[in-house]
């Protein structure tokens, strides 16, 4: 089927292939929307200011991980899996929210993490370790996918059935999380002018930007990079949107091209996790 953008409404056809996609609930929803009457005050006014608190999500300490997640883990349950490979930095909150989600419904969790081991694991380093997470150290970010694929291949010989989550769950069934994110976020306000959220390996810009597209909305999707150079970003997120076509039974290329991807990378500062004096700032006035 051939997605044609139209002023007609919503793509009731692959909204409805989007509710029948299986998932494993964790957490409850919908998440809270939020004023962020302090912060609209601190910056003299202007628009409404709000906040979707995903954050928020009770299962494994929240955030957006958890949505992409409920779809993955499905493929993966329903593929026989008994162990989850994924990847991230010593503190990602992506491995921590796998790392619960394979706890919770017994299987075993294995994490690829670039950086040094800590010497005294903290936040979510921490959580990993007493969460009986597996975990395997590589030098930098380039190693971790051949690192999860090593691992991956030695557990196959155990004679496990290990299965790879990439970073972020940031795959095209994982992004439905999001398509269905923005479905809930439009059955409690009116369709925003614009959403601002931080992105890195992309997925959960795909899913709000197919989102946004299928409900035939005309709000603009924001990425700030939290990392990697905003091509990149870009390219990642149009690869991704061309995967979910299918899942929806739309032609892929053309959902993408329906997509208006707009990713900044003016914010990374000195690089991934590390804060600038502005984003502190803000948090204080948030």
């Amino acid at each position: 089927m051939t997605f044609v953008p139209t002023d007609r409404g919503p793509d009731t056809a692959a909204l409805t292939r989007l509710a029948c996609l299986p998932h494993v609930p964790l957490g409850h929803y919908p998440t809270p929307v939020e004023e962020l009457s302090r912060f609209r005050e601190a910056l003299g006014g202007g628009p409404r200011l709000l906040v979707k608190r995903d954050d928020a999500i009770p299962f494994g300490f929240g955030g957006n991980k958890v949505r992409k997640l409920q779809y993955v883990l499905a493929e993966a349950l329903a593929a026989g899996a008994d162990t989850l490979v994924t990847c991230g930095s010593v503190q990602s909150n992506h491995a921590r929210a796998t790392i619960a989600a394979a706890r919770r419904h017994g299987l075993h969790p294995v994490l690829v993490a670039n950086g040094a081991p800590p010497d005294r694991p903290t936040a979510n380093a921490l959580l990993d370790h007493l969460m009986g997470a597996e975990i395997h150290y590589v030098p930098g970010r380039a190693d971790r996918a051949p690192g999860m694929a090593a691992h991956a291949a030695r557990l196959r010989a155990e004679g496990r059935h290990p299965w790879i989550i990439p970073l972020g769950a940031s795959t095209p069934l994982g992004a439905m999380g999001y398509v269905h994110a923005m479905t809930e976020l439009l059955d409690q306000i009116p369709a925003p002018d614009v959403i601002v959220h931080a992105c890195s390996s992309g997925g959960t810009q795909a899913g709000l930007l197919a989102g946004a597209t299928l409900h035939a909305i005309r709000t603009r999707v924001i990425g700030i990079s939290a990392d990697d150079p905003s091509g990149e970003v870009s390219d990642a997120i149009r690869r991704t949107i061309t995967g979910m076509g299918p899942l929806l039974g739309l032609d892929g290329d053309a959902l993408a091209a329906a997509c208006r991807i707009d990713v900044r990378d003016a914010f990374v500062g000195e690089g991934y996790g590390i804060p600038t004096e502005a984003s502190q700032e803000a948090q204080k006035l948030a």
